[in-house]
This record gives C-alpha cells, structure tokens and sequence, in this order.
C-alpha cells in the first residue's frame, strides 16, 4: 500500500525541480486514486446483497468518482491546475470518515484503518503540496 504514494513523492520532486509535466502527473494520480477508493467501497457494498444499507453504502460509493470528476471539469474550465490539485488533496482526506463508517460496519477488514489512515494522509498531503508548488 506504500508502494502508492511512491507515484506522489516523484511528482512533488519534480515539481520541487521545476519539471513542466510533474504538476498533471501528480494532478492525474490523484484523482485516479480519489476514483479507485470509491471502487473500493462500492465492492464493500456488493457484499450487502438484501440489505437495506446496501444502496446507502452503493451511492457513498459513486460520491469519490462524481468529486473526481467535478474537479476535473473545474480545472479544466478554469486552467488552475494548482487549484485542482489542492481540492483533490482535500477530498482524499475526507474520505476518512467513510473508512471509519465501513471499518466500525465491518464491512472493511479488520486492519483497514491502520493501512488508510496512513495512505489517505500521505496522499492527501503530498497532492495539496503538489498544488502549492504548481501555483
């Protein structure tokens, strides 16, 4: 799972170097993890199959692709790029409260906590850098 901020770390080094690229790869990268997270809890909630909180879990599950998107289109429209960056650092963290709603649900594994915690800061974090450096 560390392995995956691997991706983040490079692109804020280049940007730190000045590298004309960097800043949509890191733009890029978060948005495509922002999207696989709500992948993620929509499997969690396939697992329901009968159960009234399936469809709650299943449209929290669509929320991450529609931001990710949103953002996107809003970038695009405005070219602020850095702007985009940062909004996508800021939903990666608000992801969390989801995480602690499936891991308390135990609907997510038993360590899920312990490996998000870490990833959704860390990502967060670096792609909100990624933004103030690309301003």
């Amino acid at each position: 799972g560390f392995a995956g901020l691997l991706p983040q770390m490079a692109a804020v080094a280049l940007l730190l170097g000045r590298v004309p690229f960097a800043a949509a790869a890191a733009f890029g990268y978060g948005l495509l993890i922002l999207s696989f997270l709500g992948g993620i809890w929509w499997g969690m909630a396939m697992r329901r199959p009968g159960d009234p909180a399936q469809g709650r879990l299943a449209a929290i599950a669509v929320a991450p692709n529609l931001v990710a998107f949103a953002i996107l289109l809003g970038a695009t429209v405005t070219g602020r790029i850095d702007w985009g960056m940062v909004a996508t650092g800021s939903a990666i963290l608000l992801t969390l409260p989801v995480d602690r709603m499936l891991a308390r649900g135990g609907d997510a594994p038993a360590n899920w906590l312990r490996l998000r915690v870490p990833l959704s800061v860390g990502l967060g974090t670096l792609t909100i850098l990624a933004g103030a450096l690309a301003a």
